[in-house]
């Protein structure tokens, strides 16, 4: 089966007769390395692409910051947005940055580690891209609170705005903050957004 993609608008989905099982969605993403590819709940891909490079730059820093964070406080580790997890819908995503507490990911076994490991993330952050719509990135991000996320921001440079999400709760929109402060799982982390909004 080839499974490359090419000369196709994006983003765009994709169905097929059966879902994907994880390791044929990971030849997949092999086969389209370049490609930001997702699988919702219903078995469709989610096929994007890559990110400009204004975006990386401010997705490399929002990881750095929650790295640096996460070392000096040790308890958890953190990941960036080419780190895959199947999600108890059985969809696997892949967040802008994460964080898992070191006790759940220690529970996991080396093989689910090496695959899109089935955890949800305590904490996650997505950033919109010029790409991206308001309305179906702030269905993901309750999405990520419904499969078991304790907290979710949504960084939106365009707008400089911060939403976060937490479970029971309405969002919060915070409108061109200084910084944003970390509750639950990551109490302690702050994100000074006046290093990171041009």
């Amino acid at each position: 089966m080839n499974f490359a993609l090419s000369h196709i608008e994006l983003p765009m989905r994709v169905r097929f007769e059966r879902a994907m099982n994880d390791d044929e969605l990971l030849k997949f993403c092999a086969a389209n390395e370049l490609l930001q590819i997702e699988r919702d709940s219903n078995g469709e891909l989610i096929v994007m692409s890559p990110n400009n490079a204004e975006g990386s730059s401010f997705e490399v820093d929002v990881v750095t910051e929650l790295s640096l964070w996460a070392r000096a406080d040790g308890r958890g580790k953190v990941f960036g947005p080419t780190a895959g997890f199947t999600l108890p819908d059985t969809s696997m995503r892949a967040p802008d940055a994460s964080w898992i507490s070191l006790k759940r990911w220690n529970a996991l076994t080396g093989e689910q580690r090496r695959s899109f490991a089935p955890i949800c993330p305590e904490f996650v952050i997505e950033i919109r891209s010029k790409s991206d719509r308001l309305k179906t990135l702030r269905a993901k991000m309750e999405m990520w609170i419904a499969n078991g996320a304790e907290l979710a921001w949504m960084i939106d440079p365009e707008r400089k705005a911060i939403e976060v999400y937490r479970p029971g709760e309405q969002p919060e929109i915070h409108d061109n903050p200084s910084s944003v402060q970390g509750s639950g799982p990551v109490r302690g982390f702050e994100l000074v957004m006046a290093n990171l909004w041009q």
